[in-house]
């Protein structure tokens, strides 16, 4: 018996289109509410890859390979939204909270405390309406709130790379964090209920 060493995949540039256009193109809408943006993301990415072809070692499948070359075109769009942020639409977004906290101890107040939203959890993420309503929460977030949100919870960065690539303290990040869970919070009790 004679071990063959692991599986060398083949790049077959020809069919990118047809067998992945689709996939990558779900996955950068979710990550930038764009549908134009998300649709030269995908393009970006296949002109990066033809370009780069000689830098595939096949040790991954061709998705997989495709799929990080479109993540990073996404945290480099990330980057962009938020290098020019001004500080008066995080002022904004701050001050929009206001109503749902009390002043003197940051809790919720009476009127604006979370309520249940009455479906199970596995539930509600299939539920389309819920989604559209998440998707116009998550777009009120300030750029980079929404950085920051999407590449934690949606793609599963670690908390040092978010901070790395956005070029924030982890302090920042965590207040970022914080805020903006309560913003979508918000929102959604709002428009959810």
């Amino acid at each position: 018996m004679t071990d063959q060493g692991p599986e060398i995949h083949q790049l077959d540039p020809k069919n990118w289109v047809k067998n992945h256009a689709d996939y990558l193109y779900r996955y950068t809408i979710t990550r930038v509410n764009d549908e134009e943006q998300s649709r030269d993301l995908v393009q970006e990415t296949f002109l990066s890859a033809l370009q780069g072809l000689q830098k595939f070692a096949g040790k991954s499948s061709e998705r997989t390979w495709l799929t990080a070359i479109l993540k990073n075109k996404i945290i480099d769009t990330y980057r962009k939204k938020t290098s020019g942020l001004k500080m008066a639409e995080v002022d904004k977004a701050e001050a929009e909270q206001q109503e749902f906290f009390n002043a003197d101890d940051g809790h919720w107040t009476k009127e604006h405390a979370p309520q249940k939203f009455g479906l199970d959890s596995a539930e509600i993420l299939m539920n389309k309406e819920f989604n559209h309503i998440l998707t116009k929460c998550m777009e009120k977030l300030p750029a980079l709130w929404l950085s920051v949100f999407t590449m934690k919870h949606m793609d599963d960065e670690d908390t040092d790379f978010v901070c790395a690539e956005l070029k924030i303290s982890p302090s920042n990040f965590w207040v970022i964090i914080h805020r903006a869970k309560l913003n979508l919070r918000a929102c959604l009790q709002k428009n959810w209920m």
